[in-house]
């Protein structure tokens, strides 16, 4: 069967421009605009928890204001890899590194301990925040209630 007849060749130029697919429509974009939360990854979606949850407390706290909230993925553990059996016991989930030679002072979230002790993330995002507060307690000398009223309660 000859099919040099059947198909017409492709016109040239700008005009007679083929797309890539064969309905019209053009190149294919992404599957999901950036606005939507499946083109956000768990890290940036994490990212932003903690900084939702720095925003409150500075709100609420303006100590606060010249701290830097930061996310490290996990903690280092002091004593490298031969920490023992109960540092594998006691996995912190925040800390406070304390400022110097003009660093502010800053609050660290560790992104996968947290992630690890929620289910969803409802429970993540309250996680986070409780993480915030008890560090933002430990920095300013204050209980965690009087950081949050409604630390604990959930």
């Amino acid at each position: 069967m000859d099919r040099s007849n059947s198909v017409p060749p492709a016109p040239s130029g700008p005009a007679g421009h083929r797309h890539r697919d064969r309905h019209g429509r053009g190149m294919r974009g992404p599957v999901a605009p950036p606005q939507v939360p499946l083109a956000a990854s768990r890290a940036e979606t994490f990212d932003s928890l903690v900084h939702d949850s720095a925003e409150r407390l500075r709100r609420r706290l303006p100590q606060l204001t010249s701290v830097d909230f930061a996310v490290q993925e996990v903690p280092w553990l002091e004593g490298g890899g031969g920490a023992g059996a109960e540092a594998a016991d006691s996995v912190p989930l925040g800390r406070v590194v304390r400022g110097r030679r003009g660093r502010p002072d800053r609050i660290v979230v560790y992104r996968r301990p947290v992630e690890l002790r929620s289910r969803d993330r409802e429970e993540r995002a309250q996680l986070v925040h409780e993480v915030c507060v008890e560090q933002a307690a430990d920095l300013l000398g204050l209980a965690p209630e009087s950081v949050d009223p409604r630390y604990g309660q959930e």
